[in-house]
């Protein structure tokens, strides 16, 4: 027969098990601990010692020192930018326990060895959060070293003031998968280095004046979206590497020696999509990217806007494919290291090719798809590319006389570079991008608006007469015009009398029976799409091709006497 327990061992079970509980409970729910300068802790570090894991430790105010290491599971709560001061020796704030945060502080004054990477920082537990905080005059900023599943939210930091290669990372992030870098702004550091580390999420971040804005290595599913990344050396490089999603960035004046927008490097099925590339000295350089032959590289619905060159492809480049993009008025729209054409690479994708702002076609049938293929085949870009050192001769009448000559003289002209047999003939633009730093300034607007509104009174002015198309050919440029100058209510003669101006090309309207006037003392503006016949018109206007109708330059008929009215106007 077994014993029965005591009542008494009974009852010690029970409390000793409510006190555990309670006990658990209590760790569970933290104590806090206020640090101020009037206390009752007067130094974090005290505070630190007495703190156990689940604490929360309260900084208010006040200038503290360091170094500090954070090597329990609580939080570290600014109030009031507190400052945490590393007297220019060593690592600032260390975080070495699982689930720690950091929020609130100024953290100043690394040391600024970069053998010892010195960091405002440093990381290297799982699942910590800093946020909130303001860096300042550190070497490396903030640096996760195996700190996975950690996030850097909305902290400011701000490089020691030193040469480039002397400055260390404002953020790196090293073997820390599942990691998400979110509202930083960043400036005046190297790079923020992304290496080693998968399922990354960078987002909504600034990141201006170091020397690669990201510098991304060997982290395959990272989603990098809504980023700033400006005045750079280069916006972002990103090497060897799976599944990248890049969307709806702003990438603008990035122009160092490379002056990437974006470099990719042995990239697989990587998606770049709705991004701005501005003002870069390249737009998007890719170099053996893809690199499997069963991987796609995607280019879909970009802005690649005013750079020297929009994209540049090195010759051994396949498998890429290009759609929905706008291409404007960069000075090369497309560029191939070395010369020669592009291979395997698709700039037409389900029947959408990408918009070109040197497009001379038209759209005969209005499907907003131009009925001719684009071609880049202009010889001093063919030049260019083989011989870079001509690009000074851009712009110059040498370069458009060799384009001049190739158009006159076929044989002379080099096989297309790459060819869109489905042009858009209106740009595309991105949504939802980020904004440019100038637009927040308050007087910019201003500025804005009393340009635009000079440019208006100067061209488009009311008048007393209205000057139209006679004909509404949607293939027609449309014309409008102000007067300007004393009397400019008074009856003028023309100097310019256009009646009945149509031209066809291949028995197609580029120009369908248009008339108008200009006086002595009018700004006239011709706009239009892509093929309305702008340009067309002028050439017609001085005499420079045939055309049907009537028009008349200071009374000289333009048919009967170019050379006469050539010697009257000016042209560019």
């Amino acid at each position: 027969m077994v014993n029965p327990i005591p009542k008494w061992l009974v009852l010690i079970l029970i409390l000793l098990t409510l006190s555990f509980t309670t006990r658990n409970a209590s760790a569970q729910t933290g104590a806090t601990l206020i640090v101020s300068p009037q206390g009752p802790y007067t130094t974090i570090s005290s505070a630190l010692d007495d703190a156990v894991d689940g604490d929360l430790i309260e900084v208010h105010g006040g200038s503290y020192a360091g170094p500090l290491e954070i090597d329990k599971s609580i939080t570290l709560s600014g109030f009031d930018w507190p400052v945490i001061d590393g007297k220019n020796s060593g690592t600032v704030v260390k975080l070495t326990a699982p689930g720690s945060t950091l929020r609130g502080f100024v953290i100043r004054n690394s040391g600024a060895s970069l053998d010892q990477e010195n960091s405002g920082v440093a990381g290297e537990a799982p699942n910590l959060l800093i946020e909130n905080n303001r860096l300042e005059e550190t070497l490396f900023g903030i640096y996760l070293r195996k700190a996975s599943g950690s996030i850097v939210r909305d902290n400011l930091i701000l490089g020691k003031d030193l040469d480039l290669p002397r400055r260390g990372d404002p953020i790196r992030v090293w073997y820390s998968n599942d990691t998400l870098i979110e509202g930083n702004t960043v400036d005046n550091g190297r790079d923020v280095v992304l290496w080693y580390s998968e399922n990354l999420t960078v987002s909504g971040n600034t990141v201006s004046n170091g020397r690669y804005g990201l510098h991304f290595m060997y982290c395959d599913d990272a989603v990098i979206t809504n980023n700033r990344l400006i005045f750079n050396s280069v916006g972002t490089f990103m090497m060897y590497s799976r599944r990248l999603n890049l969307i709806n960035n702003t990438i603008a004046y990035n122009h160092g020696p490379s002056g990437f927008g974006i470099g990719l490097k042995d990239m697989d099925d990587a998606v770049v999509e709705g991004n701005l590339f501005l003002g870069n000295r390249v737009g998007a350089h890719l170099d053996n990217s893809p690199r499997e032959v069963d991987s796609i590289g995607t280019f879909e619905g970009n802005l690649f806007a005013y750079n020297d060159i929009g994209v540049n492809l090195m010759p051994s480049v396949r498998h890429n494919r290009f759609s929905g993009n706008s291409f404007i008025e960069n000075q090369e729209q497309v560029s191939i290291g070395g010369g020669g054409m592009t291979q395997d690479n698709l700039w037409t994708v389900g029947g959408k090719g990408n918009y070109w702002s040197d497009y001379a076609g038209y759209d005969q049938d209005l499907d907003g798809i131009g009925d001719e293929i684009y071609r880049a085949d202009r010889l001093f870009e063919n030049l260019v590319d083989r011989y870079p050192d001509l690009r000074l001769f851009s712009y110059s009448p040498s370069a458009q006389a060799v384009d001049f000559a190739a158009k006159a003289i076929p044989f002379v002209r080099p096989q297309p570079k790459m060819s869109d047999e489905k042009p858009l003939m209106a740009p595309q633009f991105p949504n939802d991008l980020p904004s440019l730093p100038f637009e927040s300034s308050p007087w910019l607007p201003w500025l804005s608006t009393g340009l635009v509104a000079m440019g208006t009174i100067i061209l488009f002015g009311t008048r007393n007469h209205s000057i139209s198309p006679r004909s509404t050919a949607a293939t027609s440029p449309h014309v409008d015009s102000a007067v300007s100058g004393e009397g400019a209510g008074e009856s003028r003669m023309p100097l310019i009398h256009i009646t009945g101006l149509t031209k066809r090309f291949r028995g197609i309207n580029v120009v369908a029976d248009l008339s108008f006037e200009i006086s002595s003392g009018e700004a006239v503006a011709l706009w239009g799409p892509n093929g309305a016949g702008k340009t067309t018109t002028l050439r017609c206007l001085i005499g420079l091709i045939p055309f049907e109708g009537q028009i008349l330059v200071n009374s000289y008929d333009v048919q009967k006497h170019g050379k006469i009215v050539r010697s009257l106007v000016g042209f560019v």
